[in-house]
């Protein structure tokens, strides 16, 4: 799909209601910092749409871009940031799992792992969330560019038994610098997009 238009439509937080979308909804997790919003700027051939931050927990709210009047990529907030208060770690908690188990349209969860190390029980409270809710999450791992070509094959190998993922599931790394991984993180945006335009016929 080649992104024309690019809006943020929708910020929801702690006590906002989410929208009841009718479009296709693609969802991004992770914990703070660990490259969502830098991600997200990348599959929409924008420099800084989604705010980057070099401070982690920056994303407080639940952000719904609008992609070519087709489809909405839906930006979490980062999780496990020590920095906030476990009052308000519950109620993100809680907004995360309102949203997964409401959306009507969410098809496609990407959960973004930082490659240089080993996913942590936040990562992996949010892949057994998803599994919960009947999505098999795909697995990016991000910051590639900062790890030797010949690492990639046993970190990929320890993030999979980390997360204890369904096999069969995609790891795809993904360097916010090279753009390594976009083409292949579109190519199963398309293929959800697709069958969800024809579950709506």
């Amino acid at each position: 799909m080649q992104v024309t238009s690019v809006n943020l439509e929708t910020v929801c937080g702690i006590t906002s209601k989410i929208p009841d979308n009718k479009m296709l909804e693609v969802a991004f997790a992770g914990r703070s910092n660990v490259g969502k919003s830098s991600l997200i700027n990348a599959l929409m051939n924008r420099k800084s749409y989604a705010r980057t931050s070099q401070q982690p927990g920056k994303t407080q709210t639940i952000n719904f871009y609008n992609i070519n009047e087709q489809l909405y990529f839906v930006d979490l907030p980062g999780y496990g940031y020590a920095k906030v208060s476990p009052e308000m770690v519950k109620k993100w908690g809680k907004m995360i799992d309102g949203y997964l188990e409401n959306s009507k349209v969410l098809r496609l969860v990407f959960l973004l792992v930082d490659i240089r190390h080993k996913p942590n029980k936040n990562d992996k409270q949010m892949y057994d969330w998803c599994i919960n809710y009947g999505f098999n999450p795909i697995i990016i791992a991000t910051k590639e560019d900062k790890v030797k070509r010949s690492q990639k094959a046993n970190l990929i190998k320890e993030i999979k038994n980390a997360l204890g993922v369904i096999e069969g599931t995609p790891v795809i790394p993904f360097s916010a610098v090279s753009k390594s991984g976009r083409d292949d993180i579109w190519e199963y945006i398309d293929m959800v997009y697709e069958a969800f335009t024809e579950e709506q016929m």
